[in-house]
């Protein structure tokens, strides 16, 4: 185990391996090798198993070596000790939450039915009992009468150290439904007669799904309709109980005439792998409501006691059929109803005296902590700069774009640039803002570059890291590359965005991120309608910046840079002609940087003391020439719609047009209806050659790991669907069109 990390140990002690499976003791030697301990403390926990051999963990820990190791971690180990009881100290005051394991999702804990509190169910044994009548019930509930059916009364003596126990053998598995029940009606009360004579210290068992009539293995099994849940180690009546709070679909209920109770759950499946998940999923919901079920009876093809026949005086009875959900279907959508996620409805008159506290805000009439926000622009607005200057105008507590910020703690998390590029732009953007650092440690970096996994996968992660850090802000820059699905389909959308939501809540922090427009002019369009991709995302988030360029005239620039060079020849005379200044220099002369070039040269005429006043205004010329003008606008859904104010971005930051030189510049419309439709099907067809170019890039970008290049299956499967699959040669007409990759032994790289 690793300094710092999280102490698995503990845990074992909450899993007896004497209740686990031969493949469950296993997978928690992997789990524990994975994680870095040793074969020793495998070896120590299992002994306390009566099945336990000297040296066969250390034999068995060498095998472990790639053979699935990377799929077993430590959240194996969490989740049995949770099953057993185990409670994290982290756990909230609050019942329904939970800490999340390494690689846990953000899940519901499907608990119905707390055990601790669940009364025993009594289970009334038959004073006049039928036993014929009872195995006549069975075998109508769960066959038809053309079913083969399996069934076992011989056995064979094994002698352990508790004395003589009789195993069953494979049995039969000739005759139909039909013809045992048939043969049942003939022959009175004789069982035997019928099924054959089996040993009273046993019992006899019966096959609960149909057989091929060739064997009694899984591939003989017909139909896989359904599964068997056992417990032996809890009260019967409480068992009863359980069964009925969790509305099984129990086919049938059967008292094993011993500890425990065998219910056969109506499953239905399709085939043996949809089978396995049902079952997996009964037997989940089982044990985090409490119920300690036999996990070894999974199998379709497992045996069940039989009813009707007696095992050492006690009878194997059909307690009763048809209990719970009428099938697994129903069944399943009530426990998925049941876990929501969702609030019960309140009344209003109950909170009108009292409403609860707005949450504070963390940018001022723009944006509440713990909810969300979105960036939108084109990609040369600095988008990531502004999200940059957004994490220090936090962490400083200072205003960004004009909007005071709370002061707190930053999580920016990097998914574009490498590590050094990323820590360099923080302090280039912290001096040119003129701030001294005094809370950088406000702020934390996730590097993520070349370890980007979807959205769905990395919000966990993000929260496992961040839950006691109370960050107040959570950045993500770029989404497009933990971005999976189509961008124009609301329901993909819908599903990525959904986990911004878990990370405000589970964290509640604000999730703030930034996503481009769609191409094309967007002056007329409003500002929530400019984000590319479906309206979901400009429609999701609680406040929408949207970043729109303005179109610089030659006269403006010229204008600016004329007035950047006056100033400096201004400071230049304040600095080393200060009397001259004060005695020649009128306020029109500020003005123009004609005159204050003239005082310049008159005043300082030599060359040398020049020379710095010189180059600091070919910097600031250069500075106004390659500078960008930007309007922002806004849509709230908490505060007030904002008037639209206006910036200027010069590399590394933006800074408000205070003066005003902005203002009158209007955005590029899309000109009149008569205009547009002018030559619309070339425009309509350049603009769907620019969508497919966009979307291949995103769809790369998204691809790239940063370990190899994107080959042409990746891009294939990621624009695939069942409905609609997208074929290579598609994909290559794509690539070509793109101008811009090429395609090199099934390999995408840029073009050369």
């Amino acid at each position: 185990m690793t300094e710092g990390t999280f102490d698995l140990l503990p845990l074992l002690e909450y899993i007896d391996p004497s209740m686990l499976s031969y493949q469950e003791w296993v997978n928690v030697g992997m789990a524990l090798k994975h994680e870095g301990y040793t074969a020793a403390d495998w070896d120590h926990w299992s002994q306390a198993d009566k099945r336990y051999k000297k040296f066969e963990c250390f034999t068995k820990w060498e095998t472990f070596n790639g053979n699935g190791l990377g799929t077993v971690t430590g959240a194996t180990i969490t989740q049995m000790a949770k099953d057993n009881g185990w409670v994290s100290e982290y756990k909230s005051n609050n019942e329904d939450s939970h800490e999340l394991s390494w690689d846990d999702t953000i899940d519901r804990d499907y608990r119905i039915v707390d055990k601790n509190w669940i009364e025993s169910k009594e289970i009334q044994e038959p004073k006049n009992w039928q036993p014929v009548q009872d195995l006549i019930r069975y075998l109508e509930t769960l066959f038809d009468s053309t079913d083969l059916v399996g069934y076992v009364t011989s056995t064979y003596p094994i002698e352990t150290d508790d004395g003589t126990i009789y195993k069953p053998t494979q049995g039969n598995y000739d005759r139909t439904a039909g013809e045992l029940i048939q043969a049942l009606q003939k022959n009175g009360n004789d069982i035997g007669a019928v099924f054959g004579d089996y040993k009273e210290e046993a019992g006899a068992w019966i096959r609960f799904n149909p057989l091929d009539g060739k064997g009694v293995k899984n591939d003989n099994v017909t139909d896989f309709r359904y599964a068997l849940i056992e417990s032996d180690s809890m009260d019967l009546g409480k068992q009863y109980a359980l069964f009925k709070e969790l509305e099984l679909p129990i086919a049938t209920l059967t008292h094993s005439g011993k500890k425990s109770l065998h219910a056969i759950v109506k499953v239905d499946a399709r085939d043996y792998q949809e089978y396995r998940k049902r079952v997996d999923y009964i037997y989940q919901i089982c044990k985090k409501n409490g119920l300690d079920i036999d996990t070894q009876n999974r199998n379709p093809s497992r045996l069940s006691r039989m009813p009707g026949v007696t095992r050492n005086g006690h009878k194997q009875f059909l307690i009763d059929t048809e209990i719970g959900k009428a099938n697994y279907e129903e069944w399943y959508q009530w426990i998925e109803d049941l876990n929501d996620d969702l609030p019960d409805p309140e009344t209003l008159a109950d909170e009108w005296d009292n409403l609860p506290e707005l949450a504070p805000e963390l940018i001022k009439g723009v944006l509440r902590q713990g909810h969300k926000m979105l960036i939108a622009g084109p990609s040369k607005a600095g988008k990531s700069f502004a999200l940059i200057e957004l994490s220090i105008a936090i962490a400083e507590g200072t205003d960004w774009l004009g909007w005071q910020c709370e002061q707190g703690k930053v999580l920016y998390v990097n998914l574009e640039l490498d590590r050094p590029s990323a820590l360099h732009r923080f302090k280039d953007v912290y001096e040119a803002m003129g701030l001294q650092p005094s809370n950088v440690a406000n702020i934390d970096i996730w590097n993520l570059r070349g370890k980007t996994v979807p959205m769905d996968k990395l919000a966990p992660k993000l929260i496992r890291r961040s839950l006691k850090k109370n960050y107040q802000a959570v950045i993500i820059d770029p989404i497009y590359k933990v971005l999976t699905g189509d961008e124009n389909s609301a329901d993909q959308m819908a599903h990525f965005t959904n986990q911004f939501d878990k990370v405000a809540t589970e964290l509640g922090s604000s999730v703030i991120y930034c996503h481009h427009h769609s191409k094309g002019s967007q002056g007329g369009k409003k500002s929530m309608d400019r984000a590319s991709g479906s309206g979901v995302f400009a429609r999701d988030p609680d406040a929408l910046i949207d970043l729109v360029e303005l179109e610089l005239t030659e006269e403006l620039v010229k204008a600016r840079s004329e007035k950047a060079a006056a100033k400096i020849y201004q400071k230049a005379l304040q600095e080393k002609a200060l009397g001259y200044y004060q005695q020649e220099v009128t306020l029109d002369d500020l003005e123009s940087r004609y005159q204050m070039q003239q005082h310049f040269d008159k005043a300082i005429p030599d060359i040398l003391i020049k020379q710095p006043y010189l180059e600091a205004i070919k910097k600031a010329q250069h500075k106004v020439e390659v500078a960008t003008a930007w309007r922002v606008e806004g849509t709230l859904r908490e505060f007030a719609k904002f008037a639209p104010r206006n910036m200027w971005f010069s590399y590394p930051k933006h800074e408000l047009d205070n003066v005003g030189v902005l203002a009158d510049i209007q955005l590029e419309e899309t000109g009149p209806t008569w205009k547009k439709n002018i030559n619309k099907a070339e425009k309509s067809k350049k603009r769907t050659s620019e969508e497919k170019q966009e979307k291949l890039f995103n769809a790369i970008q998204v691809l790239d790991d940063g370990l190899e290049p994107v080959s042409i299956d990746d891009v294939v499967e990621y624009f695939s669907t069942e409905e609609k699959p997208v074929s290579e040669k598609t994909v290559r007409r794509w690539i070509k069109n793109s101008g811009q990759y090429e395609v090199e032994k099934g390999k995408i790289l840029p073009k050369k």
